[in-house]
């Protein structure tokens, strides 16, 4: 398991970015794998949506091994598993979670700066605290950063790289492997982060922000799909099924 996520971490390269087009399922895990994906990564969103449960912690944890169990069981790439906010009320609990996501196959977690239905981020300090429990499993952790959750770039970007940086060293310092900055399009402050940032620089593509090759030359090292990919999936879903009981006959 060590060398998977030695291997995983190895992918995170500032320049070549490893793309993870974000899965749900066994069945989702199966079909990007073989279009050629060099990792699996879940996405929170979808995980319980698919289940018609609700973002946050919804999906109880034990089901999120089980989910994590049968993507292990049809791919052996590596897989990192989005933990939302590491399933624990405090930093102690957070790193008896994540242990049993290692243990239990994940080579990564991406785990958040905010709790479960919270607005504000955490301070810094406990922030650190969780990311440093949920480093010392020795798995790889992606620590995402929502200081651009909710805000104008364009007007503040100044202020959010700062304040962005400012979390990428505490998080650094936690032991966090990378960082992941959503809700963020702006290419200047994308590029500003990634040129300071001590950590390989994660980027949720989002459509009317970059390219995957213009992420790529602002130095992005990880760009994430999130909830798209099934969102995308239901929407086809739900116009299919609403032209067949229109009467018409469907595209598949």
């Amino acid at each position: 398991m060590t060398d998977k996520i030695a291997a995983f971490r190895a992918l995170h390269i500032p320049g070549d970015p490893l793309i993870l087009v974000n899965i749900w399922d066994a069945g989702s895990a199966k079909a990007v794998a073989a279009a050629g994906a060099k990792a699996i990564a879940t996405g929170s969103f979808g995980v319980a949506g698919a289940q018609g449960r609700a973002d946050g912690e919804d999906f109880p944890l034990e089901e999120v091994f089980e989910n994590l169990d049968r993507i292990l069981s049809v791919t052996d790439l590596p897989v990192t598993i989005d933990m939302e906010a590491g399933y624990g009320a405090d930093p102690a609990t957070v790193g008896v979670s994540v242990a049993r996501a290692r243990a239990a196959g994940a080579a990564g977690i991406n785990m958040e700066d905010r709790l479960p239905g919270a607005t504000d981020l955490l301070s810094m300090t406990e922030a650190g605290r969780r990311y440093r429990a949920a480093a010392d499993t020795g798995i790889f952790v992606n620590a995402r950063c929502d200081t651009f959750r909710g805000q104008d770039a364009a007007k503040d970007g100044g202020r959010l790289v700062a304040a962005t940086l400012e979390r990428a060293r505490a998080y650094a310092n936690a032991g966090a492997g990378s960082l992941f900055v959503p809700f963020l399009l702006d290419p200047k402050c994308i590029g500003a982060i990634c040129d300071a940032s001590p950590l390989p620089v994660n980027i949720l593509r989002g459509k009317g922000g970059p390219t995957h090759k213009e992420l790529a030359e602002l130095g992005v090292a990880r760009i994430s799909h999130g909830h798209q990919p099934w969102a995308a999936a239901m929407a086809w879903l739900a116009g299919q099924a609403a032209q067949v009981m229109a009467g018409d006959e469907p595209d598949y």
